[in-house]
């Protein structure tokens, strides 16, 4: 958005030039919805450019993380473009919040629901074997899939249908025998390079949480191809699903589900050859919603049972 929203929508319209009648493009910003203004959404709305605003929580726990440089908090100027933003059903593309131990799930997940986005995302903050996320001990508990499943219940409980949650959305893909359509869970091959400023064709930039380098393919679009990435050795590797899982994985019983978790959080120290660092967490998390939905079945059928309805094998 420093970019100015103006001058994004004339990119997007060079892309689209450029690209030709053949290509669908779809263009999104994700911003922390500072200078999300009724002249910035006219601009971004008018070149077909989706607006994602990453939110964490209500106005206290947000601002715990997300201030200015004086100390001021920013969830109310944030709030004042979500507003603008819910109004423009066609623009707003929804609300990515990375979870706080220490917030409220139900609280946070309320706070957010009452923007009316479309869909929420909660990520799970960046972490690995060699440097672990907040919160995460080295024991047999599971915070984080404590934290998700009370979020899960809320959000599977409500009697209408609130938001969308991509990780639980994956997750009941996954047990229904479906593909994710993220790289975060399940065996999806991966789908995503990043252009950097300077032309650098890069690996997902959340690979910077791991070493110095990590993202670095040595290609960029000056003198190579997209094709030149997709046989780049490390994209090949994350794009053969099972078979570059580590042994403990393959013999999981949700790795179809699981899929290893997100690739910056299988980091060792050494390589990728490890479960994520959320195992515990995921797996959990996975089972409880595999059970949920096992039973909403088992009352949908014997419901229908009940009533004379037939139930078809699909």
């Amino acid at each position: 958005m420093l970019f100015g929203p103006a001058r994004l929508a004339e990119a997007a319209d060079l892309v689209r030039r450029e690209l030709g009648p053949g290509a669908d493009v779809e263009f999104t910003v994700q911003s922390n919805g500072l200078t999300l203004d009724k002249n910035a959404l006219r601009h971004l709305t008018g070149a077909g450019i989706r607006v994602g605003v990453s939110l964490d929580a209500g106005p206290g726990a947000n601002d715990k993380h997300r201030r200015f440089r004086d100390g001021r908090g920013s969830y109310e100027l944030v709030a004042r473009g979500l507003q603008l933003l819910r109004e423009l059903p066609e623009t707003y593309a929804g609300i990515l919040a990375v979870i706080d131990l220490a917030n409220d799930p139900v609280e946070t997940y309320e706070s957010l629901v009452t923007f009316a986005p479309p869909r929420l995302d909660f990520l799970l903050p960046h972490g690995n074997w060699e440097k672990p996320p907040p919160g995460r001990p080295d024991d047999e508990t599971t915070p984080y899939a404590d934290w998700l499943i009370a979020v899960f219940e809320r959000w599977h409980s409500a009697p209408r249908a609130e938001t969308r949650i991509r990780l639980f959305e994956d997750i009941i893909r996954g047990l229904l025998g479906l593909g994710s359509l993220s790289e975060s869970i399940g065996l999806s091959p991966v789908g995503v390079v990043v252009v950097d400023v300077s032309g650098a064709i890069e690996q997902v930039d959340a690979l910077r949480s791991t070493y110095t380098g990590a993202v670095d393919t040595f290609l960029n679009v000056f003198t190579n191809s997209f094709d030149d990435a997709l046989r780049h050795d490390d994209v090949r590797a994350r794009q053969s699903g099972l078979d570059h899982l580590s042994t403990i994985c393959r013999e999981c019983p949700v790795v179809s589900v699981c899929g290893a978790g997100y690739y910056p959080h299988r980091y060792t120290g050494r390589d990728f050859d490890a479960p994520s660092v959320y195992c515990r967490d995921l797996f959990k998390l996975i089972a409880h919603i595999r059970t949920r939905l096992s039973a909403d079945v088992a009352r949908i059928v014997r419901h229908r049972h009940d009533a004379g309805t037939p139930v078809s094998d699909g």
